[in-house]
């Protein structure tokens, strides 16, 4: 049984669920225990008041979790249930950080209908600096140019080509490989507008 059908089938845990939709999502992420151990993790879907999550660690049922979600940010929750390869949470957050989780699902959910790597809606920006530093996580650092930039992702020339999906560093931006050019790659970063202050750099 896949995930997602564990989350949308099985009766509502919490009555909050039943008032928000759910959206189909692929995001990396991260999550921290209680006892502050870090892993990845990966949402498969949310809504602003649950999230299905995909990971080789079992927190506890009743656990109180961190989770970082690309394009979403931190996010606070509690395990409400356990399924083969992840958990499902409730998330603990305030009426206003609900909207706001509300209207970052509506851009993912539009983002994935139309089948977009990245927001081609956004208007793209010139870099003044477009010399970029570009780490992997193994550490290993390359000099990139970035040939075109938007609010939420980039094309990068450079020498090196990491497997779609790969996290990387644009100088201090966050971002994930989403497609192979011919002479580099197409980035999207973790949350919408930090392309902003990517073009904005001087050093």
């Amino acid at each position: 049984m896949q995930a997602s059908e564990t989350l949308l089938d099985r009766p509502a845990a919490f009555d909050e669920r039943r008032h928000f939709q759910r959206v189909n999502v692929d995001l990396l992420g991260r999550f921290m225990l209680e006892n502050r151990a870090e892993y990845p993790c990966r949402i498969e879907n949310m809504s602003p008041g649950d999230l299905a999550a995909l990971s080789p660690v079992s927190p506890r049922v009743g656990e109180r979790v961190i989770l970082y979600v690309d394009h979403v940010g931190r996010i606070e929750a509690a395990v409400s249930r356990l399924f083969a390869g992840g958990f499902a949470a409730t998330v603990r957050a305030s009426d206003r950080k609900r909207e706001k989780l509300a209207a970052q699902l509506t851009w993912l959910a539009n983002r994935h209908e139309l089948n977009l790597p990245e927001d081609r809606r956004h208007e793209r920006m010139a870099p003044r600096n477009p010399v970029v530093e570009l780490a992997l996580e193994d550490e290993r650092r390359y000099r990139a140019t970035i040939i075109d930039l938007s609010l939420s992702g980039a094309a990068v020339s450079c020498q090196v080509r990491p497997a779609i999906g790969t996290r990387i560093m644009l100088g201090t931006t966050l971002g994930r490989v989403v497609r192979h050019l011919e002479d580099g790659i197409a980035v999207e970063f973790a949350r919408v507008g930090d392309g902003e202050a990517l073009a904005s750099r001087t050093d």
